[in-house]
Order: structure tokens, then C-alpha cells, then sequence
């Protein structure tokens, strides 16, 4: 019985880290503007989750700790000693395969160059498809700021792109 339990929290473990893989590599990319960092961060996030006995409600649940425990690790990444004393030459990783690709490359470009409070609530909001109040929420900000945020990170990547309406 003992060997069939530890088979079903592996499938459990598996499966959520199938659901929430994607997410956790992308906010750490966002946080971290490095490939080879967000890997790293990925690795040790989902080691926090198995040295934890945390247990999800629902799948919500589990995604706003990741979500939360992805944003805490990764500001203490960037705030640590060796962090800032590197420079970091990385262009993003994907190649760009087309013209739709180049400008979503481009975007990609401008947003990850935006200051951390718009890239973040650009992310939540159009990548992951938090409402304002959940955001607020998972930040621990009030709504009005992340509007105000939101509002600001539209308009400073407009005027970095161009002018171009990036929502098509």
C-alpha cells in the first residue's frame, strides 16, 4: 500500500507540474530577463513545493502560490549581491521564424524592458488572464494601483512600439 501511495503523489506532482510549468518559466523570464536564471528559478520553486507540505484547495488555489511563490523568489534573486554584479548579454530564445514573429518578438522586447511593476501586471493581466482584483490580490496592492499600472505599462509600451495598438 505504502508503494502505491507514493506512485499516486508522484502522478500528483507530475500533474502539477504539467499545469503549472509553463506559467512559472514565463513569470520568472519576465522577473528575470534570463533564460539560464528562469530555468534555475523554475528548478528551485518547484523544489520549495516538494520540501513543503502544502496542500491546494482547488486548482486556483495552487496557481496563485505559484504564482506568489515565483514572485517572492525571484525579487530575492534580483536583489542578491551576485545578481547585480553581473551583465547579461542574453537576447530572447526563440527565433523568429516570420514577420508576425518579429513583431511579437519586438514586443516581447519592449515589454521586458518596461520597470518591474508594468511588466508584472502586464503579464498577470494579458498573459494569464487575472481581473484586476485578483491581481491586487496576489500582489498585495489595491486595485486602483494596479489600474493605474496597467494603464501606464499600456501606454509606455505604445510609445515603444511605436504607437501600434499591441492588443491585435
Amino acid at each position: 500500500m505504502g508503494d502505491n501511495s507514493l506512485l499516486r503523489t508522484d502522478k500528483e506532482l507530475a500533474e502539477m507540474y504539467q499545469r503549472n510549468v509553463n506559467r512559472v518559466y514565463k513569470l520568472c523570464y519576465i522577473y528575470l530577463k534570463n533564460v539560464a536564471d528562469a530555468e534555475d528559478a523554475v528548478q528551485s520553486i518547484f523544489l520549495k513545493l516538494l520540501q513543503s507540505q502544502v496542500c491546494f484547495n482547488s486548482h486556483e488555489h495552487e496557481k496563485a502560490w505559484f504564482i506568489t511563490t515565483t514572485k517572492n523568489y525571484c525579487k530575492d534573486t534580483l536583489k542578491s549581491w551576485w545578481r547585480q554584479q553581473r551583465v547579461d548579454f542574453e537576447t530572447l530564445p526563440d527565433a523568429v521564424s516570420n514577420d508576425e514573429d518579429k513583431q511579437k518578438k519586438e514586443i516581447i522586447i519592449k515589454l521586458l524592458a518596461l520597470p518591474e511593476k508594468y511588466r508584472v501586471v502586464l503579464h498577470l493581466y494579458y498573459l494569464e488572464e487575472y481581473s484586476v482584483k485578483e491581481i491586487a490580490t496576489l500582489l498585495g496592492r489595491n486595485e486602483s494601483t494596479i489600474r493605474s499600472q496597467l494603464q501606464r505599462g499600456r501606454e509606455k509600451l505604445k510609445n515603444e512600439i511605436g504607437g501600434n495598438d499591441f492588443g491585435q
